[in-house]
């Protein structure tokens, strides 16, 4: 597995000596054989911890084990891991058969076959430089050189950008059929959170560095519950009243609208305990809605005011 063990990171700063944190006391492990999606707001460190993983950065406190053994400056846990990175430009000089050469001299595991294979299935040619394709052609090349490098950790940096709906489920299909056949781990970020929660069956979330949540996908939309509720009369048919109840009550609760006569609210807890606990409040309606990846997103980032006001709920 990839364990990360309470790194920090920061970075120098527009003003001489400032120090800007951009990771702090990230804890995370992958285990083998899982598709882990990354998600966080824009600068919030995805990037940041990925090249940490890669062993391109040196982290300031903690440390990055691939299969117990330290990343950085280590070439044996290097080979275990290819990254492609949000920019392709620094591949525009090169053709995939020059990228081929120099990948098989630092991964001894590299599979002409598969490369060919995908190359063919993408239908993009192998001897034309990359400077002559369209953006999500570059993605595709650096993916199928990803997937033939034959690595046990595969790391992608929004590895669908620039790709068509059409071509974002062929390169996903590629990308799973060759993890899935040797077992390995794919890491993804993404900002389409949707393709995350479609794609992977573990997810983190981090925020101005800091981790928020990570855990399998169903129990993360386990650990929240949407709830709406009525009440005919009485203090409780005010939202601040039914607020403070449910806090009362042991319950966290993240957002709370009016619609109409029915009070909808966010509640960090599970079904089963959300419900229990509002029926102790008699409310004439209550029922309970599942949340989406998307919508647990929108809430814990708004809950720590990032596009407050911004996003609202239909």
């Amino acid at each position: 597995m990839i364990e990360i063990k309470n790194i920090s990171m920061s970075f120098n700063g527009k003003k001489d000596k400032e120090k800007v944190d951009s990771l702090k006391n990230v804890s995370l492990e992958i285990p083998e054989g899982c598709i882990y999606g990354f998600l966080g707001s824009n600068g919030a460190g995805k990037s940041t911890l990925m090249r940490l993983m890669s062993g391109i950065y040196r982290p300031r406190e903690g440390e990055i084990l691939i299969d117990g053994e330290p990343v950085f400056d280590n070439p044996a846990a290097k080979e275990k891991i290819f990254f492609v990175n949000d920019e392709t430009t620094q591949f525009t000089g090169y053709t995939v058969d020059d990228l081929r050469t120099f990948y098989k001299g630092a991964y001894r595991s590299f599979s002409d076959e598969t490369l060919d294979r995908v190359m063919k299935a993408l239908n993009l040619p192998t001897d034309k430089k990359l400077s002559t394709f369209s953006k999500g052609m570059k993605r595709q090349a650096v993916v199928a050189l990803g997937v033939s490098a034959m690595t046990k950790y595969l790391i992608f940096d929004e590895a669908f950008d620039g790709l068509d709906p059409a071509m974002r489920r062929m390169v996903k299909n590629i990308i799973t059929d060759e993890i899935f056949d040797r077992n390995a781990s794919l890491i993804v970020s993404s900002h389409n959170i949707t393709e995350i929660s479609e794609l992977c069956d573990r997810a983190m979330l981090i925020h101005e560095g800091e981790m928020i949540f990570a855990d399998e996908l169903d129990s993360l939309r386990t650990g929240f519950t949407k709830v709406q509720l009525v009440f005919k009369d009485g203090a409780l048919s005010e939202l601040s009243a039914l607020k403070e109840k449910a806090a009362s009550l042991g319950l966290d609760v993240m957002q709370a609208d009016t619609l109409g006569s029915v009070k909808q609210l966010i509640v960090r807890a599970s079904e089963e305990e959300a419900i229990a606990k509002f029926k102790t409040l008699s409310p004439s309606v209550l029922e309970s809605v599942p949340l989406t990846l998307e919508e647990i997103f929108i809430y814990e980032l708004e809950v720590r005011g990032y596009g407050s006001g911004l996003v609202t709920e239909n």
